[in-house]
């Protein structure tokens, strides 16, 4: 790796740290802010979702009936529009003929013919289109036909086009013969429905439900960090380590004395008290026995010596109790001095001499 890969590199840490450090230091306020965006992102690109799809499912509708002068139904359907190319694809628009045979052609061999031209003409001369259709080589020009009909039942065409001016055609045609049935009693009719922004309406749909969705995880992330921040106060990351540092050392304490100057086991080998006084191994001679009552002999009362297990000094120092009746020194900084104090009558503190 060449060192200008290796800069580039190093500077998209760098952001990448910036922009966590950033969405650390937000307020629980700015959170909340956030969140109330995310949560109306979702809604609105679900709105905008929901209008694409409806309207990429909703038809337009149109109608065609028999006319004996052209023997057939024929209609302008008008401009079908969508982002199709060329030829057939799944971006077509969609055409369905529902036709009901009203009144067919008695004999047999009959069948319906529906043919969809792309033309911006329909009042031209439409039999070479519909030859044309019937080869099925140009997706410009379709037919289709069903037979074995039956009066009064309805059949269904399914066509998709480009893009493009589009005529329907539907017709009686004798199988046998080979040509368009005219007779003047025949009768149909033709509904149809044009789906012509289902395919731009299904891929904005789709769009926009997906930024729908990559909004809903912003709003799942601005709500944990909320639900944090209202749970353990509103403290940045530094002040939550400082805080758990200290309370750890407040909780655990010196674990023994310091080792440049270790603390006794027990309590000093000095005096603790008044030197204790022996009495007589006998009892006194009537020569030596006082003539008056005998006095109670009281030890000194001992002051009284404060054993508070933390006291506070001016420099932000406080002393700790042990145990043994020692004492350690916690500076402001949060360390320990390495030597061992007790507590004097008058409450001072100096250093334990062994």
């Amino acid at each position: 790796m060449s060192e200008a890969d290796e800069g580039a590199e190093s500077e998209q840490i760098s952001e990448d740290l910036d922009h966590e450090e950033v969405a650390e230091t937000l307020t629980l306020e700015q959170r909340q802010t956030e969140l109330k965006k995310s949560r109306w992102n979702v809604f609105l690109w679900l709105g905008i979702a929901v209008l694409m799809f409806t309207f990429a499912l909703f038809p337009m509708p149109f109608d065609a009936d028999y006319d004996n002068f052209t023997n057939s139904a024929e209609k302008d359907i008008g401009f079908v529009w969508g982002p199709s190319l060329p030829g057939e694809d799944f971006l077509d628009a969609s055409i369905r003929l529902d036709v009901t045979a009203t009144n067919p052609p008695r004999w047999s061999n009959t069948s319906i013919n529906a043919f969809v031209l792309q033309l911006n003409d329909c009042q031209q001369q439409l039999a070479p289109f519909t030859e044309e259709a019937k080869l099925g080589t140009n997706h410009a020009y379709q037919f289709q036909s069903l037979g074995d009909l039956i009066e009064g039942e309805e059949y269904t065409f399914d066509f998709s086009v480009d893009i493009g001016q589009y005529c329907i055609i539907v017709q009686y045609f004798n199988e046998t013969s080979g040509e368009v049935n005219g007779k003047n009693s025949n009768d149909l009719s033709v509904d149809g429905k044009v789906w012509s922004s289902q395919s731009i309406g299904g891929l904005l749909g789709i769009l926009c439900l997906s930024l729908s969705g990559f909004a809903f995880i912003g709003a799942q992330k601005h709500g944990k960090h909320v639900k944090s921040l209202l749970e353990n106060g509103d403290e940045s990351t530094e002040q939550k380590v400082l805080s758990s540092i200290s309370e750890a050392r407040i909780a655990a304490g010196p674990s023994g004395a310091p080792p440049s100057a270790p603390g006794p086991s027990g309590p000093p080998s000095g005096p603790t008290g008044p030197p204790a006084v022996t009495g007589p191994s006998g009892p006194p001679s009537s020569a030596e026995a006082p003539q008056t009552s005998p006095v109670v002999e009281q030890a000194p009362s001992q002051p009284v010596i404060d054993t508070a297990p933390i006291t506070q000094q001016d420099d932000g120092s406080v002393f700790e109790a042990a145990e043994g009746g020692y004492f350690y020194k916690k500076l402001a900084d949060g360390n320990y001095e390495q030597t061992v104090y007790v507590q004097g009558p008058d409450g001072t503190y100096s250093p334990y001499q062994g």
